[in-house]
C-alpha cells in the first residue's frame, strides 16, 4: 500500500505558545504514493485573544476577520481524522507541533505523535542538504523551481501546497532506492529431484593460451612490471 503523508502548516497569534499564543489557521494537503490526491483540510480559527502586530504583518489575519470563525475545540476531531495514521511533513516542525500539541493539551487530548506515524521536518532536511544557505520556504521554492509568485503573505493552506511540491522535489529519486518486496511469480525457484547432469569443462586451446600470454606481456610492459596476473602465473 502506498504511503500516506499529510503536509501541514499553521499560522498563529505570535511566536510562543508557552506565553499564550494560539493557532489561528491550519492548512493540510494529502500525499499518497508521492502524488497529491486533492484532499485538503483548511480552517480559520478564533483564538479568543489579540494577535501580535508582528505576526499579523506576516499572515495578514486580523482579530476582526477571525471573530466569527470556529474555536480549535470545534475542529479538533476533524483535524485528527484527517491526519490519523499519516506521516506529517512540516517545515520547522517543532514550531507547528508545539502549537498544535498545546491546543490538544488544553482539550485533554493526546499529542499528535500518538496519532500520526511520524514527522518529517523539511527545514532540518534542507539544512543537511544545503548547509550554510537560507532554507526558508521562499528560498526552497526558488531552489527547486516551485512557483510561489502568489505568496504575498503567509497562509497555512498555500504554504502547505508549496511545501508539498518542495518536499517532492527534495526527495525526488529516493523512490528508486526502495526495493520492491512484492512477491513475483517468475522469481520462484524451481527445484528438481534426481542426479545433476555432468558439468562440461571447456579448456583453452594452445593458440588461446599463447594469445593470453601475449596480452599479459603487453600489460607488463605498459605497467612497468606491475602485472599481477603474470606474476601469479609465474
Amino acid at each position: 500500500m502506498a504511503k500516506r503523508r499529510v503536509v501541514l502548516d499553521t499560522e498563529t497569534t505570535g511566536l510562543e505558545w508557552r506565553l499564550g499564543d494560539r493557532v489561528i489557521e491550519i492548512g493540510c494537503v494529502e500525499l499518497v504514493g508521492r502524488k497529491l490526491t486533492g484532499r485538503r483540510f483548511h480552517r480559520y480559527l478564533n483564538p479568543q485573544r489579540e494577535i501580535d502586530p508582528g505576526a499579523q504583518a506576516v499572515h495578514g489575519l486580523t482579530a476582526e476577520f477571525l471573530a466569527d470563525k470556529p474555536k480549535f475545540a470545534d475542529v479538533a476531531d476533524a483535524l485528527l481524522d484527517f491526519v490519523q495514521g499519516a506521516e506529517l511533513v512540516i517545515h520547522n516542525a517543532a514550531f507547528d507541533i508545539g502549537f498544535l500539541n498545546n491546543e490538544f493539551g488544553l482539550l485533554k487530548r493526546a499529542p499528535l505523535e500518538e496519532v500520526c506515524s511520524g514527522v518529517v521536518d523539511t527545514w532540518r532536511m534542507a539544512r543537511e542538504m544545503r548547509p550554510g544557505k537560507k532554507n526558508n520556504l521562499d528560498a526552497l521554492c526558488n531552489e527547486y523551481q516551485v512557483d510561489n509568485s502568489g505568496r504575498e503573505l503567509h497562509g497555512a493552506l498555500l504554504d502547505a501546497e508549496l511545501l508539498a511540491e518542495v518536499y517532492l522535489a527534495m526527495t525526488r529519486g529516493q523512490e528508486s532506492l526502495v526495493i520492491d518486496l512484492a512477491p513475483q511469480q517468475n522469481l520462484t525457484p524451481i527445484l528438481r529431484s534426481g542426479p545433476r547432469p555432468a558439468l562440461r569443462v571447456l579448456r583453452a586451446t594452445a593458440e588461446e593460451e599463447d594469445e593470453h600470454l601475449r596480452v599479459l606481456q603487453e600489460v607488463t610492459k605498459e605497467s612497468k612490471g606491475a602485472c599481477l596476473w603474470l606474476k601469479e602465473a609465474g
